[in-house]
Parts: structure tokens; sequence; C-alpha cells
């Protein structure tokens, strides 16, 4: 890899990328597009080539079900999924039950990270999750059922997405939607819809009125949306929880709507009028934009310049409407741009803390590799860890979010303070240096020997620290950088020295004493890449 590089001007060009496509470009994609890419998923997107492995990328995997795995699931058998099965009579052992199916599901959401294939899948789900913000439902069933609707929609048609989720149990439940009726409406729901949701909230222009929408818009939304219940909460009979429609609970008047949706008047349509209603939300160009600018911010940078905004945004929300909201064609079109892969955009995001920890763990190829139950308390310390960081995966801190995906003007920078990096080193030291992750009496470390074995040249000390470079970081690494880290994974002494410790180790596999001391050396690098400020870009 060359030295790091410095920005030249800035492309908006959001036409196909005809540049050089080598591990740089390759490098850039995955770590934008994954949860941590390893040496040699680099390497193949490289041989692949930007279509084939965007292609690649934009598939969206069948993958399991959370399962059973404490003793306090007493319906459930071990390692089968509860997602649809009833809940204990006994008030203790369903409290018991609903609290062991609450751990299994953060498990799931880290295994499915770690584990994740090769597909943008999970960087999608965690967009989503953050866009329609919730939180953990009563029922372990409903919060499943919401994340599985983000999974169907990762890359699925916006406007279905925004229907299915507003009668969403969890979203019901979460925006009290579910006690949005005739006789005491509601505006919560309503007014996250318009604000957080489709158009957004652009700048007050008068008494009431955001740009986009006004308050009598959100007392109309909330008046369509009324007559929704959720069931099944709990219950020892039915299998999952559901939301009904509730005809006398709906306000059956006529809604009219302001000039910013063409004055539209909605009559009575009862458990289709909601859909009526974000149909003609949909009319408004807005929406697209502002979909569209999120998924920007997200995937390439949180500054909007004018440049942005008149040379990429514009396009990418064109795509959107021409394509009937199908959120697939604009990323497609985003992850082929030539701009997407301007050197200016590179390390412009700081990672979150989830990005942060799994690129750690994938990008070494490490997962647990127990058993479900010592893998599961694994999991749930690395939960504990992004949580302590700033993010719990499953419970962004209010209805918009985490703040770094949208507080201006500090966005992803939000995510560092002294307080957080310090964090950050002692989890990649304790992964690094120390004892690694415990659970049921054994410890989860990288997995040094399979990272390095699967580098281009092991037993190159330069192409060792070559390789790390493009694996962690975003433009590179400064020769007195490798030179610095050349010296620790070497110990000091000459290149032929680590050629000669890690051939030996190829000769005596599973002995400990030629093994350990590689190990031990790559540790040092590591640690010492997990602290650089790069390493914390993408």
């Amino acid at each position: 890899m060359p030295e790091q590089i410095d920005n030249g001007p800035i492309s908006y060009n959001m036409a196909p990328y005809s540049g050089p496509w080598t591990k740089i470009e390759a490098g850039h994609l995955l770590r934008r597009t994954l949860f941590g890419p390893t040496n040699q998923q680099i390497l193949t997107a490289e041989s692949d080539g930007m279509a084939i492995t965007v292609g690649n990328l934009l598939q969206i995997p069948v993958i399991a079900e959370p399962v059973a795995y404490l003793p306090a699931e007493t319906i459930t058998a071990f390692g089968n999924s509860w997602v649809n099965d009833v809940y204990p009579t006994v008030q203790a052992d369903l409290l018991a039950t609903v609290e062991a199916r609450n751990f299994s599901l953060a498990t799931w959401l880290m295994t499915r990270v770690n584990e994740e294939q090769f597909t943008i899948a999970e960087k999608m789900c965690l967009f989503w999750q953050n866009h329609f913000a919730s939180t953990v439902a009563p029922d372990p069933r409903a919060t499943f059922d919401y994340f599985d609707l983000i999974r169907q929609f990762a890359l699925g048609n916006f406007k279905q997405f925004v229907k299915d989720m507003t009668i969403n149990p969890a979203m019901l439940l979460f925006l009290n939607g579910a006690t949005n009726t005739l006789y005491s409406p509601n505006e919560n729901y309503a007014r996250e819809l318009l604000e957080l949701f489709t158009v957004g909230k652009g700048p007050q222009i008068g008494p009431g009125d955001y740009t986009n929408y006004t308050e009598d818009d959100v007392a109309a939304g909330a008046k369509i949306l009324t007559g929704y219940l959720v069931d099944g909460l709990g219950s020892s009979t039915l299998t999952d929880v559901v939301s009904n429609f509730t005809p006398l609970l709906h306000d059956t008047s006529t809604k009219t709507l302001s000039a910013h949706f063409g004055n539209a008047t909605i009559p009575d349509n009862g458990a289709n009028e909601y859909s009526d209603y974000i149909d003609i939300i949909f009319g408004q160009n807005a929406a697209a934009e502002y979909i569209c600018r999120k998924l920007y911010r997200y995937y390439v940078n949180y500054d909007l310049t004018t440049d942005v905004e008149t040379n990429v945004i514009p396009i990418m929300a064109a795509t959107l409407i021409s394509n009937n909201y199908e959120i697939l064609p604009v990323m497609t079109e985003l992850l082929l741009s030539e701009h997407f892969y301007d050197l200016s955009v590179r390390g412009a995001l700081i990672k979150s803390p989830i990005d942060m920890t799994f690129s750690m763990f994938n990008s070494t190829e490490s997962i647990p590799g127990f058993d479900l139950v010592t893998d599961s308390e694994m999991y749930l310390l690395v939960y504990q860890f992004a949580t302590v960081m700033g993010q719990a995966y499953a419970s962004p801190p209010s209805v918009a979010g985490w703040p770094a995906y949208y507080q201006t003007p500090a966005y992803s920078q939000l995510w560092v303070n002294s307080a957080l990096i310090k964090t950050r080193f002692q989890i990649t030291d304790f992964m690094t240096l120390l004892t690694g992750i415990p659970g049921n009496g054994s410890n989860w470390k990288l997995s040094i020997l399979t990272f390095l074995d699967n580098l281009s040249l092991p037993a190159d000390a330069i192409a060792v620290i070559d390789d790390i470079a493009d694996v962690f970081t975003p433009k590179g690494m400064s020769a007195t950088q490798k030179v610095i880290l050349k010296a620790v994974l070497t110990n000091g002494l000459p290149d032929f020295e680590w050629t000669l410790q890690y051939n030996e180790y190829l000769a005596n596999p599973g002995n400990a004493t030629y093994s350990d001391p590689i190990k031990q050396r790559v540790d040092l690098v590591l640690q010492q890449v997990f602290h650089m400020p790069e390493f914390q870009t993408i």
C-alpha cells in the first residue's frame, strides 16, 4: 500500500467510478459496507472488480432465528427458536422467560454482526434501526418482529417499509400508537412519522409551519392513525404479537392536510386509511431527499456541503423516485459512483462502537466458536462493551436515534471524547494484551494465527505490516508508522529473523513453543494499531 494519501479536488460525479481498482478502493468499499473486512475479502473484491463486488454485497441472505439457551426458558427447548412460542401461565415464570428471551435476542444481534456474510445487510439493519428508532418491547417476540421487519426491507421499498413500520406492534407500543384512539388522540407517532421518518422538519416559515408539514398535518395524521391495538403480549395462548385495527376506536371524519400536501382530503377508509395517508406523504419529493441525506451521511460523509446538496442528493433522490422508492437502486448507484471513491470521503467517518468493536473481531476472523451457552455469555459481554462506549444496539437513546448520526455539527465525532476513547483503548487492550472475553470457563481472544496465516506473505515482515495497514486503515500509514510497527513485529531484530520464526511455527503446527511467540508479536502490533486515530475511522 502507498504512503498516506493526500486529497485532491473533490469529485461530486455520480456516474460510475472508472479509476484504478486496487486493494485501496476495494478496502474502502468493504469498510463502509461490512463491519470489518478480512484481508482475503479485500483481495477477492480487488480480483472480482467493483461491479461484481457491489452486486455481491447487495444480497440479503436468510439467517437463523434467535434460540433458547438459558434454563429460565421453560417453554422452548434448548437450541430451538422461541419467536413463535407462547409464555408460561405463572407470572414469575413468565417474567423469567421474558428475561431469558431478551438475553437470547441480544446475543443473536451480536452473533449476526460477528458472523456476517459478505453482505451489506448488517450495516443496513443498523442504519434502519437508527432511522426507525425504537426500544426493547415488553415482549421479546415483538422486538424480534421489529428487527425481522428491518431486515426484510433492508434494501426494499421505502414507502412500503414506512407503511409496515407504522402498524408494527413494537413501534405502536414505543410511540403510543396503540393508545391513539378516537376518544383520546395521541400525536406522538404522527409527529415522528413526518419529522423523523419521512419528509423531515424543515426551517420554520410560519406559526406551526415547518416547510414540509404543519402542526395541523400532525393533528390530522393522528386522527388518520387511530384505532390500532396490540394483542398477544406475554400470552400463554397466542404465538405472536400482532396489531389489530378496531373500527370503533377509529376517527371516521374526513381529514384535510395542508398546502404542503396539496390540501389533500382523506375520507374514512378504515384499516387502509393509514396507507392512503402515507401515499400522499410520499407525493412530496422531500421524502426521497430526506432519506437520501441520511443514507449519504451514514455511508459517505456527515458533511452535507452545498456541493453535495446540489450535485449528489438530487441525483440519489431522483433515482429513488423513478424506482418507486426502492432502496436497492439508490445504494447500487451510490456504491458504484465516482463520488463514493473520492479521496476526500475516505476516513471521513468515525467508527461507531459497534463498528469499532466488530472491525477488531471480524477483520481478524475471530468468533467465539465454543458452544451455544459459552458463546452467548461472551456475546452478552460484547453487547455491554458497545453499550459502555455509547451504543446499546437494541436501545437507541431517543426516537431520533443516536446523536452521532444526526447532531450537527459534530456528527460521528460524538462517538469519541477523552473518556470514550480511553474506553475504546481499554477494550482493544483487553483483546490483545490481556485475557480476552471470559465466558463459562473459557476465554475468547482474537484469532491471531488465523489472521496472520491469511495475510498475503505472512513470512515477510514488511508485507505483514502492509497488509495490516490495508485491512485496518482507510488511508494507509506513513513510512514512519510502518517502520515502528515492523520493529514491534520483529522485536527489533532483522527481518529475516521474523521469516525464520514464522517458518519454524509452520513446521511445528500445534506446538505452543513456536506459535505463542508469533501470537505475542502480532498482538503487540495490533494493540498499537488499535490505538491509532486511523483505526478509529472508516
